[in-house]
């Protein structure tokens, strides 16, 4: 399959749906991730469960959400843009409000008067409709302070309801991973939310065609911020034993510079591939610094959390004019700039997957005497070997690759894939 799929599918069949941080949208939108790559496996969250610092919002649905004015007349209307209506707004049924409260209701962007805005409100209760400047200011003309509007919004609270995560995994030779997370939880957006979803489809449909991989690939599609914190406060401890690198998709949609987010402390063997990545490719990136983080690079580098995830993108979110707007649309995307993010991302993971990260077995300095890599009598020159062995074992942590180690002990790359062998002979490391 080629990107050009990928777009069509985005285009036709993603980018309508209503999506959220839960509800039948983000069900739908797993259920053609699904048939689009034959299986996946879907992780269900309770509302209400409590993770980390926070909850399971309930499980929120739209059926419909209108105004109608003074003459009967459907003035806004979610089922013609779904950005019309405000993220997780409450019930309103044929509430009348007068001009001043309706207004006071209505989000608009007045430096892009033709752009409806994308506005959310997810942990505290509200109401809201969403329209463009130009609409607002037709509307103030033509009605009065004393005519009335009816509202009404047809959406649902679910307090046993669920939130959804997709996992897609790829099982490779060696139990280390790279994790690749995209989010679902934006409604009608192109860049901001799709080009990630199209990318990572498109990353799976290769990856999964290659016999003998060397490492494994976890995806994850899953709601922004609070799908990722659920995701992993169940999982935290298989991904920090097996996850050594990866990278969060977002924007990659547009013809814009390359740009990247490293890791908290730039030093994840996804940091360093994906500088390697666009230099074998011959791109210039951006590199953003870690303050500037926005997406779920945020809470995979939390503390205690320490997932050295890289997020990859071409514009950076929320610093082009059509992000969280209705210009965000597929006339704005460009099946060629995903195609290239395709590539940098391809070659990133390809790197990675050729480099040998070892990490020790043993919680520790393991006690070498006991395995005979020690000497028991320490006489003066005996124990050369066995000191770069602990060398090699103290930077044996995951992050960094054998070329690396060879330069921290100061040992010539042939002596130091010696030392390989004889600690995963001896059952002391992985790779």
């Amino acid at each position: 399959m080629s990107t050009k799929y990928f777009y069509n599918l985005g285009k036709k069949k993603l980018f309508p749906i209503c999506r959220s941080l839960t509800g039948k949208g983000n069900e739908k939108t797993l259920s053609i991730i699904k048939k689009t790559l034959g299986k996946l496996k879907i992780i269900k969250f309770r509302s209400g469960k409590k993770v980390y610092d926070w909850k399971i919002p309930n499980e929120w649905n739209v059926k419909d959400a209108y105004v109608l004015d003074k003459f009967n007349k459907k003035i806004i209307d979610f089922k013609k843009n779904n950005l019309h209506l405000v993220g997780y707004s409450s019930p309103q049924k044929n509430n009348l409000v007068e001009k001043r409260k309706f207004f006071q209701h209505l989000h608009t962007l007045p430096d892009q008067i033709h752009a409806i805005p994308y506005v959310t409100s997810y942990y505290k209760k509200y109401w809201g409709f969403c329209i463009s400047e130009k609409t607002k200011k037709l509307f103030n003309a033509k009605y009065k302070s004393k005519d009335k509007f009816k509202i009404l919004i047809n959406t649902k609270f679910n307090k046993k309801g669920k939130m959804l995560v997709g996992e897609y995994f790829i099982k490779g030779e060696s139990p280390q991973e790279i994790l690749i997370s995209t989010y679902i939880c934006h409604p009608s957006l192109a860049n901001d939310n799709l080009s990630g979803i199209l990318v990572a489809l498109n990353l799976v449909k290769h990856f999964k065609k290659i016999k003998n991989l060397k490492k494994s690939l976890r995806f994850v599609f899953l709601p922004e911020t609070i799908g990722s914190i659920a995701y992993l406060n169940k999982n935290l401890n298989l991904l920090k034993k097996n996850v050594i690198g990866g990278y969060n998709l977002t924007c990659l949609g547009i013809s814009s510079q390359h740009s990247y987010i490293p890791s908290k402390y730039k030093n994840s063997p996804s940091d360093f591939a994906l500088k390697e990545s666009y230099k074998k490719l011959k791109i210039k990136p951006k590199k953003y610094s870690f303050l500037d983080r926005g997406s779920d690079e945020r809470q995979y580098n939390s503390p205690g959390i320490d997932l050295p995830i890289t997020t990859v993108f071409r514009s950076k979110f929320a610093t082009f004019k059509e992000y969280h707007t209705s210009m965000d649309n597929f006339e704005f995307l460009s099946s060629k700039a995903l195609d290239d993010s395709y590539k940098v991302i391809k070659k990133s993971i390809q790197i990675i997957l050729a480099k040998k990260y070892p990490k020790s077995k043993v919680l520790g300095e393991p006690f070498m005497s006991k395995r005979g890599m020690y000497p028991t009598i320490s006489k003066k020159n005996n124990v050369y070997l066995s000191s770069k062995l602990l060398d090699f074992l103290q930077y044996s942590d995951g992050k960094n690759d054998l070329k690396s180690i060879s330069k921290l002990i100061k040992l010539n790359l042939d002596e130091t894939q010696k030392c390989l062998k004889i600690l995963i002979k001896n059952n002391l490391i992985e790779i």
